[in-house]
């Protein structure tokens, strides 16, 4: 199909001939982007209302039916948010707010990790806290609890081992250590 060019921006006639050269490939475009006819037509009625009160406005620096098929594409695009956040809304009416998560902090009180870290020796338990709840260097553990960083290496490496028999020796009823 021949492209027809020389469109005047503002003038009615030119605007008709326009929506009559372009509406199929401009809904065509649509229907591939939404893959939906009904909801496709509709954007492209919108597109063609929104393009024909911006006419005016129109600068013949690019072809016109690309103008037209950037503000498809954005009605488009946009179309598909409303439908998104419609669903959303109405999955959220249909099933309920979800139940605030669960308290992290609640959860390791009840844990067996802070049973085991309980019964750590305390300089061990504060190297491991400081290391994997507060993420710590052992460089950072160092400065602030005034020790060596050959210190806190080795009071993680024994906090570690000692959490490790401890847990694993209360999975299999193993004798715990004391």
């Amino acid at each position: 199909m021949e492209r027809v060019a020389g469109y005047e921006p503002g003038s009615v006639a030119d605007f008709e001939r326009l929506y009559r050269n372009s509406y199929r490939r401009i809904l065509g475009t649509l229907i591939t982007m939404l893959r939906n006819q009904t909801v496709a037509e509709d954007c492209t009625q919108d597109a063609f209302e929104r393009a024909f009160k911006a006419w005016k406005s129109w600068r013949p620096d690019a072809p016109a039916e690309a103008w037209l098929h950037r503000i498809a594409i954005n009605v488009a695009i946009n179309s598909q948010r409303r439908e998104r956040l419609q669903e959303a809304g109405a999955l959220i009416r249909r099933l309920g707010r979800p139940s605030p998560p669960t308290d992290p902090a609640a959860v390791t009180e009840r844990s067996e990790l802070l049973e085991a870290l309980r019964k750590l020796p305390p300089k061990q338990a504060a190297a491991i806290v400081l290391r994997h709840f507060h993420g710590y260097t052992n460089r950072e553990i160092a400065i602030s609890l005034g020790v060596p960083e050959r210190t806190v290496a080795s009071r993680l490496a024994a906090a570690r081992l000692r959490l490790q028999l401890r847990l694993e020796g209360g999975r299999r009823g193993e004798k715990k250590i004391g």
